[in-house]
């Protein structure tokens, strides 16, 4: 970088270095030139940029501009800062990304108990080696047609489907999937609706968007109608939530709070989303919206944790419009799922043998979240999760909880990352793969539940 951009012992560019290179004066064109300077080194990390009066008096704009720009940057997480701070050029790699889902578990020691993250048991997974000796004789592979779903699957999933469904869509994962729903129906600036907490992935999805979050109360019967009402009087473009088993809370819809939320929804046309992450080794009942409300509601059903995440496929399934939508903006990408996975997982959800596999494994799954939520609660810590693969723990202090389980050498997800607003201290235990001297686990969590 120039000499001239150094204003002080620490870097600084100044107004007019940096207006000389901005050829366009829109919001985009100063977002997009500061951008293409850091990504060349000219803008080295930790440098200082200009205030917004001071560029946009040199560009001849009004501050609101410069003001627009910095905020795109910051959301691309190029620049950091605002307010009397200032703004200064991010250290690290200026890409957006999943800020809340990052895992840093590849910093941890080797021996620490990593317990964040709620993922199947390997053991309990069908064999993915006989399913896929099953599919080699299908007329379509090879092809270059573009289907939203294979033959196989969509007899296969529709099934067991809980509805009568409009629409089917192959996607490679839930949140895939999700994503294609939201890009295709919600535009920067718009509402979108969600259950809180939500999964760090979700709100991930919803920031990169540009859109605005509204936090919907959740409670053991799903959505709170209350709050659901008064995020609907700011028109939202869309609504996510967990039909069942949410994998936070374990909260599962009941008919009646259904019915209730059916009608606050139809006085809008928000897209809504059910996503089904637990999907087959959910012990608990779907009662979602789509018997109600068919055209705009799409459920997302994923079969990574009950049949195999190397799978990376979901089953979308409801509204016609919105997975039309979802389907034409594939092509810009994937355009299609591997129809050797999808014939796969058809094969699977048909076989008897991988029936009783996934029937055995929900069954592993609930024991062992309920051993260690029967371990907390003789130790004094209520738990109330029912379903999942993972246990929510209340805790005084989620920091400090954090820390008191790292100084024993076990790794959880605090709730933080989850709520959209503050929420109560909680961290987020997973019961999916066997916990080794699960006493002396419930001994460090229960220690450090009372951590302040």
């Amino acid at each position: 970088m120039s000499e001239d951009v150094v204003a002080d012992d620490r870097r600084e560019a100044s107004s007019a270095w940096l207006a000389e290179r901005i050829q366009e004066p829109s919001a985009t064109g100063i977002s997009a030139t500061v951008a293409r300077l850091v990504r060349s080194g000219d803008l080295a990390p930790l440098t200082r940029l200009p205030t917004v009066r001071a560029l946009a008096t040199r560009l001849g704009v009004s501050p609101a501009t410069v003001s627009t720009a910095w905020t795109a940057l910051r959301k691309q997480r190029v620049v950091d800062g605002g307010g009397r701070r200032g703004i200064w050029v991010r250290e690290g790699l200026s890409v957006p990304r999943p800020a809340r889902y990052e895992n840093i578990s590849h910093l941890w020691p080797g021996r620490t108990l990593n317990l964040s993250r709620a993922v199947p048991d390997p053991a309990l997974l069908p064999d993915i080696g006989t399913a896929l000796a099953h599919v080699s004789d299908d007329p379509e592979l090879h092809s270059y047609e573009v289907v939203a779903i294979s033959e196989p699957l969509r007899e296969a999933a529709a099934a067991t489907w809980p509805f009568p469904t409009e629409n089917w869509l192959a996607v490679n994962g839930g949140y895939e999937g999700i994503q294609l729903l939201l890009a295709t129906s919600v535009v920067h600036g718009d509402h979108v609706a969600v259950e809180d907490p939500a999964t760090p992935r979700l709100l991930d999805i919803i920031d990169q968007l540009g859109a605005r979050v509204i936090p919907v109360a959740t409670d053991a019967a799903g959505p709170v109608p209350a709050s659901l009402a008064a995020a609907m009087r700011r028109q939202p473009a869309a609504f996510v939530y967990e039909p069942r088993s949410s994998s936070r809370l374990a909260a599962t819809l009941t008919p009646e709070r259904r019915d209730e939320l059916a009608t606050i929804l139809s006085t809008g046309n928000p897209l809504i989303v059910e996503d089904d992450g637990l999907g087959e080794l959910s012990d608990a009942p779907y009662h979602g919206l789509a018997g109600l409300l068919p055209h705009s509601t799409v459920l997302v059903r994923t079969y990574s944790k009950s049949h195999s995440p190397d799978l990376r496929l979901a089953v979308m399934g409801g509204g016609a419009a919105p997975l039309e939508r979802a389907r034409i903006y594939r092509q810009f990408g994937a355009g299609w799922t591997s129809r050797i996975v999808q014939n796969a997982l058809a094969w699977m959800l048909l076989d008897p043998g991988c029936q009783e596999q996934v029937r055995t494994a929900r069954r592993v799954y609930a024991e062992r979240r309920q051993c260690l939520v029967r371990l907390l609660e003789e130790r004094g810590v209520p738990v109330a999760n029912e379903s999942g693969l993972a246990v929510w723990v209340p805790v005084l202090n989620e920091r400090e909880a954090l820390l008191v389980l790292a100084s024993h050498g076990i790794a959880v997800a605090g709730a933080a990352e989850s709520w959209t607003r503050q929420g109560p201290a909680a961290v987020r235990v997973a019961t999916g793969q066997p916990i080794p001297n699960v006493e002396t686990v419930a001994d460090a969590l229960a220690l450090a539940s009372t951590a302040t």
